[in-house]
Parts: C-alpha cells; sequence; structure tokens
C-alpha cells in the first residue's frame, strides 16, 4: 500500500482503537472477577468441586458461543454494532452475577457476559486492525491485550478490597450484602462507559467496502487518513474482493480448488489452541485458590495476584515496543521457550511438596521458586502469546474470510479456555498440581514446534495483502 502520510488523522486512529480496547478492559475484568469470588459462590451455593469448576467455566461457554456468532453477525451487522451488543450484555451481566440467589441465576448471568467477551475478544482487535496503518497496526492492536490485563489488574485489585475491607470476601460490605456480589457490580460502571464512547466512533471501513457502501467508507478512510489517501486505499481493498464479490460466508474458509479448509484457517484454529493449552487462565482464574493450595492465606493470594496483574501489565508494554520491529513469530516462539522453561521450574516446586490436611506444603525455598517461576511464566505469556495471538487473528485472514475465520478461530479459542479452565479443580483433586503443571508443560514445548513450522511473518504487511 502506498507510504504516503500526508493528511493522516493519528490521533483519531489512536483514539478510536482506545475505544474499541476498552472491550479488552471489560474482558480482562469480567475474567478476572471470578478469582476472588470462589469462596464465596461455595459458601453461598454450596457447590461441590465439579459444580464450582462449572460455575467458574460457565462464563466460557458463552465465550465461544459469543466469539463464534460475533464473527458471523460483524459481517452482517458490522463491527462497531456488535460491539454495542457486547456492551449492553457486559452491564446485564455484571449486575446479574452479582444479585443471583442461585447457582442457576449464577450461571446464567455469566453465560451472558461470556457472549460479551467472546465478541469483545475477536472484534476489538479485528475492529482495531481494520482502521489502523500497517506500519504500527501491531502496537495498537497490542493495547488490546494491555487493557485486558489492566481489567484482569483491576478486578484482582478490586476483589482484594473489597475482600480486605469485609474482612473477607464471604463477610458483609455494603447494604449487608456479602463482598463477592460487590465484586461483580463493580463492573457495572466500565460497562456503561463502553456503551457511550461506542455510539461516538465510526464502523469499520472495510466492512463498509465489503457491505458495498463506498461513499460512507470514503467518508471514514477521509476521516483517518486524508481526501487522497483515502481514495487510494478505497481501491486497494475494493480490489482485494473483486474476485469474490458476495457476502462473507463460512463456506470461503475452504479453498474451492483443493476442497479442504484454507491452511491459514488451521493456523488460526493452531494459535487460539496453543494460547488456552499452555494453562495461563489456571493462574488467571483460580489464583486464589492455586496460591492457597500450597499455603498462602487468602488475602495473601489475593496480593500475589495483584503483584501478577501489575507485571502483566509491564510485559504488555515490552510487547507494544516489539511487535513492530522484531515482529510477530520471533515474540511468539521466544515465549514459548520462556514458558517452558518457567513452567518446569513450577512442577518441579509442586512436586517437592508433601500434602497436610489435604493442602500441599512447601518448603520456603520452593515456595519461593514456585511464586517466582510462575510469575516468570505470566511474564512470557503476556509478552508473547497473549498480545501476538490476538493481534495475528486479527490481521492475518484476508479481507473475504476475516470475520469467518475469527467466528472460527475465536470458537476454538474459548472452547480450549472452557476445557482447561473445567478441568483445574477436577485434576487438582485427583493427580495434583505438579502432574496438572506438567501437561500444561508439554504445551507450551510443543507450541514453539508449531510456531517455528507453521506461524508465517505479518509484520508491515496491509491487510489486503494477506493471503488465505
Amino acid at each position: 500500500m502506498s507510504t504516503s502520510h500526508a493528511g493522516e488523522n493519528t490521533r483519531l486512529i489512536i483514539l478510536i482503537s482506545c475505544v474499541a480496547t476498552i472491550g479488552g478492559f471489560l474482558f480482562g475484568f469480567d475474567s478476572g472477577v471470578i478469582n476472588g469470588t470462589v469462596d464465596g459462590l461455595q459458601h453461598a451455593f454450596g457447590s461441590s468441586k465439579a459444580g464450582l469448576g462449572f460455575e467458574v467455566a460457565s462464563m466460557l461457554l458463552g465465550c465461544a458461543i459469543g466469539a463464534f456468532f460475533a464473527g458471523r453477525l460483524a459481517d452482517r451487522w458490522g463491527r462497531r454494532s456488535v460491539l454495542i451488543i457486547s456492551a449492553v450484555l457486559f452491564l446485564v451481566s455484571a449486575i446479574g452475577a452479582g444479585a443471583a440467589n442461585s447457582s442457576l441465576v449464577f450461571i446464567i448471568a455469566r453465560v451472558f457476559g461470556g457472549f460479551a467477551v467472546g465478541a469483545a475478544s475477536v472484534m476489538s482487535p479485528a475492529y482495531i486492525a481494520e482502521v489502523a496503518p500497517a506500519r504500527y497496526r501491531g502496537r495498537l492492536a497490542t493495547m488490546q491485550q494491555i487493557a485486558i490485563i489492566s481489567g484482569l489488574f483491576a478486578a484482582f485489585l478490586s476483589n482484594y478490597l473489597l475482600a480486605r475491607a469485609a474482612g473477607a470476601s464471604t463477610e458483609a460490605l455494603w447494604l449487608g450484602l456479602p463482598a463477592w456480589r460487590w465484586m461483580f457490580w463493580m463492573q457495572a460502571f466500565p460497562s456503561l462507559v463502553f456503551l457511550v464512547l461506542l455510539l461516538a466512533i465510526p464502523e469499520s471501513p472495510r466492512y463498509l467496502v465489503v457491505k458495498r457502501r463506498g461513499e460512507e467508507a470514503l467518508a471514514v478512510l477521509t476521516r483517518l487518513f486524508g481526501a487522497t489517501q483515502a481514495r487510494t486505499t478505497l481501491a486497494e481493498i475494493e480490489g482485494s474482493l473483486s474476485d469474490e464479490q458476495h457476502r462473507p460466508r463460512l463456506s470461503d474458509l475452504v479453498d474451492k480448488q483443493t476442497r479442504k479448509v484454507r491452511k491459514i484457517v488451521w493456523v488460526g484454529i493452531g494459535l487460539a489452541t496453543f494460547q488456552q493449552l499452555v494453562g495461563i487462565n489456571v493462574v488467571f482464574y483460580y489464583g486464589a485458590v492455586l496460591w492457597q493450595a500450597v499455603g498462602f492465606s487468602e488475602n495473601d493470594a489475593l496480593l500475589i495476584n495483584v503483584l501478577s496483574g501489575a507485571l502483566s501489565i509491564g510485559a504488555c508494554i515490552v510487547a507494544l515496543l516489539l511487535i513492530d520491529r522484531i515482529g510477530r513469530k520471533p515474540l511468539l516462539w521466544i515465549g514459548s521457550v520462556g514458558m517452558a522453561i518457567s513452567l518446569a521450574l513450577v512442577t518441579w516446586a509442586f512436586a517437592s511438596g508433601s500434602l497436610v490436611d489435604g493442602h500441599l506444603q512447601l518448603s520456603d525455598n520452593m515456595g519461593m521458586l514456585a511464586l517466582v517461576a510462575a510469575n516468570a511464566y505470566v511474564v512470557f505469556f503476556n509478552v508473547s502469546w497473549g498480545p501476538v495471538m490476538w493481534v495475528m487473528l486479527g490481521e492475518m485472514f484476508p479481507n473475504q474470510i476475516r470475520g469467518s475465520g475469527l467466528a472460527v478461530a475465536g470458537a476454538v479459542q474459548w472452547t480450549a479456555n472452557f476445557a482447561v479452565t473445567v478441568s483445574f479443580p477436577i485434576l487438582l483433586a485427583g493427580i495434583g498440581l505438579a502432574a496438572t503443571y506438567s501437561i500444561y508443560l508439554v504445551a507450551a514445548v510443543i507450541s514453539v514446534f508449531f510456531v517455528l513450522r507453521y506461524v508465517h511473518e505479518t509484520k508491515g504487511r496491509a491487510l489486503e495483502q494477506m493471503e488465505g
């Protein structure tokens, strides 16, 4: 594409990208808030281990459905429209989960939240990729992961402060209601902000071109890049679609000549799957349970979550600085190697412990090793697979199949997330922490070879240059 930057409204591009990333913030908050409410859920609903695992993971069922249909609906209604729907669902879920009087009501509310998270997880990076110039698209899309981790950090900090104010997550706070309910209600405020700000941003110009609304697309492109570059970009977008001018559909994912699913789709599915099989969301969803299992108090466990969240934000900032310089692929394989090493150390530390009254007890040295290695693992994830997978899914598919490709990859990502999350308490009770973490270690090792063999670099390439 043309490299002329004259007339580009960089401030507007960054501003509307930041609005889109609020979806990532809510994605992170909704994912992290459950971490501090596990004791409250058990106390309120008397859940079994399996029941608790389903309550925690119930949101993820909605995420898989939301991610799949968001990609399809975004091809019909637009990227911004789907984000607006997700903002409404975030608000409904926050209020409903906090007010739930039974496990069933809670699960329904969390599934609605899952619809929102799934939609935001694929649409926010897709929207950013479709409005940002190639030369700094990766940095803007990486802001999505910073927003996700900031949301996680905000949820961890909110949980910690509310539990500390009440004395415990199960103790009464304001209006005589337990702190764990207020943990969910805190999410209502950013949900409202997201909804209001979405009304002020434009629709994706690439979506408008696909829908043959060329004049509207040109108006948006002119606001973003200036009149001269807008016409050039519009012509390039139209050219990328000229040989397949029909409404995007799932069948586009199949190569018409070979009648097989396109290789780029399998790469997207692989990226989505490995991001979850390394076990990162066990740390995010069960961090408090994990650290209490090795001897930390609830208060200390929640504080460790805050530390992990802060380190994650720092790691994402490093990724933001590097992703458009060294590229996506190097960050992925470096992250995979780092996660494999740190997971090996965590597994070793957990394997050295002994069970006392059903709880794993570690020596001081091994406890410190587990803590440091686990946080190193979080850092490696958030400097690599955390942001890079979402960046690549948002930009790697050609225009014609972007919505459908995101639908499939997003649904697979959340399905894998669900499987890992719902299985953790069962594995913890059945085979122990060390054996459970060894499963995530194996996945991290395999991901190194997957990246080196199948992933291709997208740094600096215009979306119209992506091949399927």
